[in-house]
């Protein structure tokens, strides 16, 4: 594989991009003190985003993923996180083969 000097570029200037912004992050969170519902909301976030990641896949393709994120919530309710993970992926892959 060939990789030209602009896209070897692009992606160093991406990798430095994306640290810097992590550690502004670090560096300036580290210096705020943030009150009881401020870390609430922060700490919501993930899960939405999260969330809004995987629902379009859920809704807009086929029943095997629609059945299997209903079998992955399920599983979130009283698994850690690894067997819900395990719990999603050998779901929608026997529901995948199952649906041909």
């Amino acid at each position: 594989m060939n990789m030209d000097t602009t896209t070897l570029l692009a992606i160093l200037g991406m990798a430095i991009g994306t640290y810097a912004c992590r550690l502004t992050g670090l560096m300036v969170g580290a210096r705020l003190a943030l009150t009881g519902r401020a870390k609430a909301a922060l700490d919501a976030i993930p899960p939405a985003v999260l969330t809004a990641v995987i629902a379009p896949t859920l809704f807009a393709t086929g029943w095997p993923e629609s059945v299997a994120g209903a079998i992955t919530i399920l599983a979130a309710m009283r698994l850690p996180l690894l067997g819900v993970i395990l719990t999603g992926v050998v779901s929608v892959v026997v529901l995948r083969a199952l649906a041909g």
